[in-house]
């Protein structure tokens, strides 16, 4: 009471200033000493205090991600191969360390890099201080080569690359030639010669083809990006020669073989290399060009540019190779069942005698060397001692398909001589004219 009295006897100013500090007094008591804490109770009344609540800036502190250093940059370079370059050219052009050369040159798997082809491109990427980070090599259509550094040694390894196959087909008759009729229907380079090569043990393409003859052809081709870049597989075909229908189709073991499982590979090709036509035929009784006397021409004289492979026609062993001025370059095969086929006047071989040899293998090029009055390659078939005419002569007849085999592959073959047969529907012609016109 006595502190309220003497509060009283206080002037009216002083009384204010009393209030206001007693005021503030009470709110500097009231003020935490330390930060809020905010607390929650469970079910059974304990209370439990949460974490202390962070600022604004701490969150933002506490949010951010953490800094990546930036991605190391690289320069890419493409370097073209030139008539006469390899890689230790091309390294010092661009300036690289040939100690990074012998490093890649160790590694397995880059023996492309040692078969560089003119027109060929290699991509490289260097880091800023000019070393060699990687490079690629599209060695093939279907194959790539990379290369990358690890610290202080490379990496190869291949790379495989997708092509898009699609299925095309086509057909056509011969009105003056084979050749023609099947550029005509679309057909590749390529193409043509391996449908020749499909059907050249039964059809003489040189000789036996008429006007009117025709075929039909289901065949792949290979594409990267929208851009036609190979042929594929013929995969089923047809020819139809002086009224004699023969078809093919190709098994999983990659031979063709007939519609009731005949291969159509005989024990020899009626025709050992790609000709243009034949200068001389098989003649007991021929005028020689150069003597002018009558001599037996005992094989065919198949002619050809300079240079055209000259392939085994069977399989056997080579029992004679070299040099005469009569024969040139000569090249004896012998094979299973007394046969013997002579290759004469090649401008190089590339078999030796006793070496094993495979059908269809490049045993030489066609030349003109030895007597003779032009490039070509005499061909002769031997039976037993005895000369035979390699276009008449009936070729002994290779494998059959049988059993589970001979199964399997009817049913391959049935979609693939349907093709065929829809080939003379107009709806299908009509699709394939559309895709013609589309340029595929």
């Amino acid at each position: 009471m006595v502190i309220w009295h003497a509060f009283n006897a206080l002037p009216h100013w002083h009384r204010k200033m009393v209030l206001i500090l007693s005021i503030m007094v009470m709110m500097l008591a009231a003020w935490p000493s330390e930060q809020a804490v905010a607390t929650r109770v469970d079910d059974n009344g304990n209370d439990f205090a949460a974490e202390p609540q962070a600022d604004e800036g701490e969150l933002l502190a506490q949010t951010e991600l953490p800094v990546t250093p930036p991605k190391p940059s690289y320069v890419t370079k493409q370097v073209k191969v030139h008539r006469g370059d390899n890689m230790g050219v091309i390294f010092q052009r661009l300036g690289l360390s040939t100690t990074d050369l012998h490093l890649i040159d160790q590694l397995d798997g880059t023996d492309p890099l040692r078969r560089l082809k003119p027109g060929q491109e290699l991509t490289f990427k260097l880091t800023k201080h000019g070393m060699l980070h990687s490079l690629y090599y599209p060695h093939s259509l279907e194959q790539a080569l990379k290369v990358n550094r690890k610290a202080d040694r490379f990496v190869a390894k291949p790379v495989k690359l997708e092509l898009d196959t699609r299925e095309q087909v086509a057909k056509g008759e011969i009105r003056s030639s084979f050749w023609g009729a099947a550029a005509e229907a679309g057909m590749t380079e390529v193409q043509i010669m391996n449908l020749a090569a499909i059907f050249g043990w039964d059809i003489d393409f040189a000789q036996d083809l008429q006007p009117g003859d025709s075929f039909r052809v289901v065949y792949q081709e290979k594409y990267q990006d929208d851009e036609r870049v190979a042929s594929g597989d013929i995969l089923a075909a047809e020819f139809v020669n002086q009224g004699t229908a023969y078809r093919a189709v190709l098994n999983e073991d990659g031979n063709y073989y007939t519609p009731e499982g005949k291969a159509m590979r005989k024990s020899f090709l009626r025709a050992p290399v790609n000709f243009k036509y034949i200068s001389s035929n098989f003649n007991p009784r021929r005028l020689h060009p150069v003597t002018g006397k009558i001599r037996p021409h005992n094989g065919i004289d198949y002619v050809a540019p300079v240079g055209t492979l000259i392939m085994a026609a069977g399989s056997g062993q080579v029992v004679a190779a070299g040099h005469n001025q009569f024969n040139g370059n000569y090249v004896f095969i012998k094979h299973a069942g007394n046969f013997v086929t002579k290759y004469l006047h090649l401008s190089k071989r590339t078999v030796d005698k006793g070496q094993r040899v495979k059908q269809g293998q490049t045993i030489g090029t066609l030349g003109g060397t030895g007597r003779v009055t032009g490039p070509h390659l005499h061909y002769e078939f031997v039976v037993g001692g005895i000369h035979k005419n390699p276009r008449t002569l009936t070729l002994p007849q290779a494998e059959t398909l049988t059993g589970r085999e001979l199964a399997n592959f009817r049913k391959l073959a049935m979609p693939q001589l349907a093709k065929l047969d829809r080939l003379d529907k107009p709806e299908l012609q009509l699709a394939q004219n559309k895709r013609d016109n589309r340029g595929g």
